[in-house]
């Protein structure tokens, strides 16, 4: 990642680090506003239910959750998984502060600030890798898809959801015209087909919907 790329991104997440939360469940009147307009209402927190799911209530495995962000979404279920072994990753100190703020003091849960294009573990490290609105951000997107499936186990589940382009005009003019020269959202950005044709390469099942502009993936190594 180059450094002025770098401090964009850093500096996107720093200046909202205050509105992420409410933007992204919706909580005032504004929030829901912008996500009617621009994402069609897409309902991101019944999008991470949906990805939550994926990992039983007894789960005694290890989990990657790249980029954590604040937790807003995963820290009453990391909370409740205390018998697995949880490492919680994001590029944002920004982010990681407000995670902290909620998941400290479990000592199955780790956190580390980290780049998703060089993840700082061996091969074949965890048994589920959970990205939640991460890939739209990343900015080497292949390393990222390279990088989260190397990580993971043989049988081990990729679960995801992020931004992906030609669903949607509306939302396609908001990433290209305010996102993205934010530093919120980073260019290329995939179609589903060409993410099929991503994970279909690394993965040997491969289930993916889409909700608007929204992609969520369940895919299994």
């Amino acid at each position: 990642m180059g450094d002025i790329q770098e401090d964009r991104i850093r500096c996107a997440y720093h200046d909202s680090k205050n509105i992420y939360d409410s933007v992204l469940t919706q909580r005032n009147i504004f929030a829901r506003a912008y996500i009617k307009f621009f994402w069609g209402g897409t309902d991101d927190v019944a999008i991470a239910h949906k990805m939550l799911s994926f990992i039983p209530d007894n789960f005694t495995g290890s989990i990657l959750d790249v980029p954590c962000g604040t937790a807003v979404f995963t820290a009453e279920k990391w909370k409740s998984l205390q018998n697995s072994e949880i490492t919680c990753l994001d590029y944002s100190e920004d982010m990681l502060q407000q995670a902290h703020r909620q998941l400290d003091g479990f000592s199955h849960i780790t956190l580390r600030q980290g780049d998703v294009g060089a993840l700082p573990f061996d091969d074949q490290s965890f048994d589920v890798v959970i990205s939640m609105n991460g890939f739209h951000a990343f900015p080497d997107k292949m390393k990222a898809f390279d990088e989260t499936c190397r990580v993971l186990k043989p049988n081990g589940k990729f679960i995801a959801c992020f931004y992906i382009r030609g669903e949607s005009r509306r939302t396609d003019w908001l990433v290209h015209h305010l996102l993205a020269p934010k530093g919120w959202f980073t260019p290329p950005f995939q179609t589903k087909e060409e993410v099929q044709k991503i994970v279909a390469e690394r993965y040997s099942k491969v289930e993916l919907h889409t909700d608007n502009a929204m992609l969520w993936a369940l895919c299994e190594k």
